[in-house]
């Protein structure tokens, strides 16, 4: 049995909430500096690699990504803005089965129609430069395969792709290559959260407890505490031997009971500190599932994916499995001439079944980065949820100096500043995928960049990317709280 103790001393974050700075005037303080990762792609060249078909096979194919491997140099499109405000959907009695194993099927995709538009901000001398940049990346760091994803201030879309989806059956990326995106999920869980809020179904500052029976939690750990990591509960993927019982059986799926019961003694009191926890994220999967009586996949389906077209994204738990999707890689060996061991188990889900069942809802959406960045945009631009919730979520952003992150975090958002430019969004990783989402709010700039390994950060090919997009670098664009 786990459970967050409550203490006799006082909640020192809960009062800096309450007394310090009144609620909408909460921005980012003016000591949001972030360090980025130095280096460029290097001059390394491609390398021949060994893949598995699955983690439990030995290496058995040998195959070279040559430095052409991309489908296009990138294509440029025009978009329209997605639907503002998504109404939802009722709620049906029963509550879902947490034992059933039956899947959705996905809907057909459909695309917003194309307006008419002035000439794309992206030119040619820019798209042929992102690619060639996309390429080094691929090639020096032995990444299987990207997918990246810019939206301009226009309308306009820049999608860039490279390697392949899976080594072994010479199956490249493409556009519309589904990766997984890790805890990129918590976003849409956040916004799934705050419109439940926001419906009246519970307070951000009600205790969860009594919301979920049966799961013993501190009484003292709200919904809020959740979603901006200040619960004190301890990270189950972080417990020593979850990994060899994650590993040693890829193709099962897990329960969020099984998951929970690698839940170890929690960090610190409910509210007095800050600590980033995918166990936070479970509970608020399950809590919409008890609220709503429907799947997390159902209602991001009918909230988010269907109104803003967002075409190959998916719940991999609750939806059926594409045969798109990447494959994740473990990288051995040296940068430029890595070994590859390819961990698909063979269920369609990425990287494996029991991983991302163990996740829930902190890593179980699929997409390609066309949808991702898409999802940024409509997110942070305030077309996703309502204008209240967006502040909340982006607003409540404290100045953790004293027991916080190194990346300031919202309620399911980190805000961290990418070469002086203020930025909202969210990075992810499993074995076998490194991804980032980011929208840059002054500029009105959308990134996403998925990968299927998990050696080398995301967030940094982002940054490249943003200086060839972007080259002029203005001054830094922190908020001060008020």
């Amino acid at each position: 049995m786990w459970r967050a103790r409550v203490g006799e001393r006082s909640h020192r974050l809960a009062r800096y909430r309450r007394i310090a700075m009144p609620r909408s005037n909460r921005f980012v303080p003016v000591w949001l500096t972030v360090a980025l990762l130095a280096g460029g792609c290097g001059g390394l060249r491609p390398a021949a690699i060994a893949v598995s078909a699955s983690a439990a096979a030995s290496l058995r194919v040998t195959a070279s990504i040559p430095g052409g491997a991309s489908p296009s140099l990138g294509s440029i499109a025009p978009t329209n803005p997605p639907p503002t405000n998504p109404p939802p959907t009722d709620p049906p009695a029963s509550s879902p089965d947490p034992a059933a194993s039956s899947l959705t099927a996905r809907p057909a995709p459909t695309s917003p129609p194309v307006p008419a538009t002035s000439p794309p901000m992206a030119g040619s001398r820019i798209v042929h430069a992102l690619q060639a940049g996309l390429d080094e990346a691929r090639t020096s760091l032995s990444i299987p395969g990207i997918s990246a994803t810019i939206v301009f201030p226009d309308g306009t879309i820049w999608t860039g792709v490279s390697g392949f989806a899976d080594v072994a059956a010479r199956r490249p990326v493409t556009p519309e290559t589904p990766f997984a995106i890790a805890s990129i999920s918590k976003t849409f869980v956040a916004a799934l959260v705050l419109q439940l809020a926001a419906e009246g179904r519970f307070g951000l500052d009600d205790p969860v407890g009594p919301l979920l029976p049966g799961v013993d939690l501190d009484p003292a750990i709200t919904v809020r505490m959740l979603l901006d990591h200040t619960s004190g509960l301890h990270d189950f993927f972080n417990h020593p031997k979850i990994d060899r019982a994650l590993q040693g059986g890829p193709a099962r799926r897990w329960t969020a009971e099984r998951a929970l019961g690698y839940v170890q003694e929690p960090y610190f009191e409910p509210g007095t500190g800050w600590k980033y926890s995918n166990t936070n994220y479970l509970l608020l999967g399950l809590l919409v599932e008890r609220v709503t009586g429907r799947t997390v996949g159902a209602e991001l389906r009918d909230r988010f994916f269907d109104p803003l077209h967002l075409a190959t994204a998916y719940d991999q738990l609750a939806e059926a499995a594409s045969p798109a999707v990447a494959h994740g890689y473990r990288l051995t060996g040296p940068d430029g001439n890595a070994r590859l061991t390819d961990l698909a188990d063979g269920t369609g889900l990425a990287p494996f079944r029991s991983a991302v069942s163990a996740a829930g809802g902190a890593g179980s959406v699929a997409a390609g980065s066309r949808d991702v960045a898409l999802w940024a945009k409509a997110l942070y631009g305030g077309a996703a949820i309502d204008p209240a919730s967006l502040a909340s979520m982006v607003a409540e952003v404290e100045p953790f100096a004293i027991v916080g992150p190194r990346v300031p975090y919202g309620l399911g958002v980190q805000i961290r500043t990418i070469d002086g430019r203020l930025t909202y969004g969210h990075s992810g990783g499993f074995v076998g995928f490194r991804v980032v989402m980011r929208w840059l709010p002054e500029e009105q700039v959308a990134i996403a960049v998925l990968t299927n390994q998990s050696r080398h950060d995301a967030g940094e090919l982002a940054a490249r990317l943003l200086r060839i997009a972007l080259p002029e670098q203005g001054p830094c664009r922190c908020w001060m709280a008020s």
